[in-house]
């Protein structure tokens, strides 16, 4: 009977040090995931963390949406500094750094104040997306007040510049409403939120001709036709551009009456 019981209790031990095992064997499998997933998730948040919004970050972590696009209506504000290139010709690299750094703080201000997303920082051009995040049905009154902001944030700067003894800088701002597709691109190690689309070129044309116009900010009449009456806006010359099959119907935006 005894020889049995030490039987018995040699086979319990045995049995309890294979569950321990497989339990120890789960333990360390358990680790190895969460060590993966700790790591994947680090991966995710250093490769966005500077080119994309935090909920979009947190989104693409939850649901696992990494480089799917998303088809939306967006107004992009394409800005652009002018005469910048005769400006960086006359000025030392570091003072130059310095305005443009001054610039870019203040005109990003003026954009995320009034719900707008910078998407990229092209030389000394910006460009903003309204709607891009998440649907806006006041969209192109958000862009239309940030672009008057910006006007505003640049005057001040220039007051700025000019007590320092350093030239006054111009900008000319393009405004276009679309469709396009919104989503995160780039490689493994760099990736930023972006939209795509002929929408983002029409912006830029219509930037480009605030010089033929001498209008700092102009917007085309897809922009035009979802903006309060309280923005006061300057009829163009339908213009044709490149890139666009008939003219552009485009407008001045002189100012907002409150």
């Amino acid at each position: 009977m005894t020889g049995l019981l030490a039987g018995f209790a040699i086979a319990l031990l045995i049995a309890l040090g294979l569950v321990a095992a497989r339990g120890a064997r789960k333990t360390r499998a358990l680790s190895e995931r969460l060590e993966r997933a700790a790591l994947e998730l680090q991966r995710l948040q250093m490769a966005f963390s500077r080119f994309a919004p935090d909920h979009v970050i947190e989104r693409i972590i939850a649901d696992g949406s990494e480089g799917i696009g998303e088809k939306k209506e967006v107004t992009v504000l394409f800005a652009d500094l002018v005469g910048f290139t005769a400006l960086s010709e006359s000025v030392e690299p570091v003072l130059l750094v310095r305005i443009l750094n001054g610039y870019f703080e203040r005109m990003s201000a003026a954009i995320t104040e009034h719900h707008g997303y910078i998407s990229t920082f092209i030389g000394d051009g910006i460009l903003a997306l309204f709607g891009a995040m998440a649907p806006n049905p006041w969209q192109g009154n958000d862009a239309a007040e940030a672009a008057l902001a910006m006007r505003e944030a640049l005057a001040a700067y220039n007051e700025e510049l000019a007590a320092e003894g350093l030239p006054s800088l111009s900008i000319g701002i393009g405004l276009h409403r679309g469709t396009g597709v919104a989503g995160v691109v780039g490689s493994a190690e760099l990736k930023q939120f972006a939209f795509i689309g002929r929408t983002v070129n029409v912006a830029a044309r219509a930037q480009d001709l605030t010089r033929s116009f001498a209008a700092d900010i102009i917007l085309t009449d897809s922009v035009r036709q979802g903006l309060d009456r309280r923005f006061v806006l300057s009829a163009l010359p339908e213009t044709a551009v490149k890139g666009v099959e008939r003219p552009l119907s485009i407008f001045a935006l002189e100012g907002c009456g409150g």
